[in-house]
């Protein structure tokens, strides 16, 4: 397995919000409060991101948010109407902020947040444009779950010409039969990495 080009990668972190990951989370991408995969996941992310951020990678955190309201929530498709039945992730709120273990460091120049509102995070957020100005080449993407925001996301970036890497231990869904296939399905565009994979590629000093 080759290495990355550290100068050449951004990192994705997609949705590790409260109601995706926390015990007390509206959405919980169906990970019971008291299972141990839920910690198993949150453990992955942060030594992701402490891997990225011992490199000075740039990491981009994308959050998905509505208005309390609802009023900004398309309903075409039924992940949509269950999120606005649910009332979750609504901006302002706990549930739409990062869960605390994996939240950006806002005052460093190397990590971004974006926020969206649909399934694929390049849709209508600033994401092309922050990795434009960064200039890289390769994405290392994680985040829940597996078959929604990271195969949407991923299916996107391989279009757009990015080679992708994906930390499939840093991501999950609710079904783990589910996250399998869609991880078998993307690794006919992208690197899919387990946790040793991704040790080796992207080595700490």
């Amino acid at each position: 397995m080759t290495e990355a080009h550290y100068g050449d990668t951004a990192v994705l972190a997609l949705h590790y919000q409260n109601d995706v990951l926390h015990p007390e989370g509206v959405i919980r991408v169906g990970i019971d409060a008291n299972s141990p995969e839920r910690d198993r996941l949150i453990a992955t992310a942060e030594a992701l991101l402490e891997r990225a951020r011992s490199r000075e990678m740039p990491i981009v955190h994308v959050r998905v948010a509505y208005r309390p309201d609802g009023a900004d929530i398309i309903r075409n498709a039924p992940i949509f109407r269950n999120v606005a039945a649910q009332g979750a992730v609504q901006d302002g709120t706990w549930g739409a902020e990062f869960y605390s273990s994996l939240a950006p460091h806002y005052t460093s120049q190397r990590e971004f947040v974006v926020k969206h509102s649909r399934i694929n995070a390049f849709f209508g957020s600033q994401l092309e444009e922050i990795l434009r100005v960064l200039g890289v080449s390769r994405l290392l993407v994680a985040g829940v779950a597996t078959h929604s925001v990271v195969e949407s996301t991923v299916r996107h970036a391989v279009d757009m010409g990015f080679e992708v890497d994906v930390a499939a231990d840093a991501c999950s869904a609710a079904d783990l039969s589910v996250h399998r296939a869609s991880l078998h399905s993307m690794s006919l565009i992208a690197r899919i990495l387990s946790s040793a994979d991704l040790a080796q590629a992207y080595p700490t000093e």
